[in-house]
């Protein structure tokens, strides 16, 4: 006899507990500054933030917002050091591939010691927030949604059809944002709405993510689609941040070989206008309607 189809419900919910336990599974690995650490227990937020914004409708009104906001503020203090982290790296390993003539060695060795002491100054906040009543009840409040689910009735539909409608809809909403993108009328405005359709790509990847354990290989291949836009926009955002910090570091006092700096700006702003130009047939491929049809 074949096995019932699980329920939307139940999908989400075991997307949820998986993701609970990675979270809770990392605090002592983000206290020893573990590599890596700080980047997977932020993904484990925003894979849960995500989950729980995404399928709203799943769950009785209101019952799941105060969750939401506190992923994002632990999210958020968890990203201010890994951003540094990583801007750091992607300029220290671009400064090391400049030409002699501007002194590659010398940038290098002033964006690393720059990034230490970025990193050094944010660092106390994951620890201050690791340690807050918040992040305390955080946890009691994912185990309290998983203990006794605030799901309504439609929860109990089955999970395919339900979860192909939210792909659906999340595959729309980021057609929305890359047209708003294209359509913006100067440089800032465009780079913020590429931001924004980079963000509505990864909130469509974890819907993907969600739904392949009850779907299997088409909702896979939608969530490789819709990282593969997220990856050439967070390409995009990487350069964009870089060349602003590139430029700030070059007009601060004590900055050595600016000559570098200029360099190291100009290869941050050509990045962003590749990444520009291999979003279109990246995007093509994710935005066919059938990719969401998991039937």
């Amino acid at each position: 006899m074949a096995a019932a189809e699980p329920t939307a419900g139940r999908v989400l919910l075991d997307r949820i507990g998986a993701q609970a336990a990675v979270l809770a599974g990392l605090d002592a690995a983000v206290r020893a500054d573990e590599p890596d650490a700080v980047h997977r227990m932020r993904v484990a937020c925003r894979r849960l933030r995500s989950a729980l914004r995404t399928y709203r409708r799943l769950f009785v009104r209101g019952t799941t917002d105060e969750l939401v906001a506190e992923l994002r503020w632990l999210a958020s203090a968890l990203g201010r050091a890994r951003d540094r982290e990583v801007l750091a790296e992607r300029l220290v390993a671009r400064a090391r591939e400049l030409p002699p003539e501007c002194g590659p060695e010398q940038v290098a060795a002033e964006l690393e010691r720059w990034g230490r002491e970025e990193y050094r100054r944010v660092r106390p906040e994951v620890v201050a927030a690791l340690d807050s009543p918040r992040r305390q009840a955080l946890a009691a409040g994912l185990a309290a949604l998983l203990a006794d689910p605030p799901l309504r009735g439609r929860a109990e539909r089955a999970a395919v059809p339900e979860l192909a409608r939210v792909a659906a809809r999340e595959q729309r909403r980021t057609a929305e944002r890359v047209r708003l993108a294209r359509a913006a009328a100067d440089p800032p405005a465009r780079d913020r709405a590429l931001h924004e359709a980079r963000k509505a790509a990864k909130r469509a990847r974890y819907a993907g993510e969600t739904a392949a354990p009850a779907v299997g290989p088409a909702a896979e291949r939608y969530a490789e689609r819709m990282k593969a836009v997220q990856e050439v926009l967070g390409e995009h955002q990487d350069a964009v941040v870089a060349a602003t910090a590139l430029l700030e570091r070059a007009t601060a006092p004590g900055a050595g070989r600016t000559f570098g700096y200029g360099v190291l700006y100009g290869q941050q702003l050509a990045a962003a206008e590749a990444a520009r130009r291999d979003l279109a047939p990246v995007w093509a491929r994710a935005a066919k309607r059938r990719l969401a049809r998991f039937g």
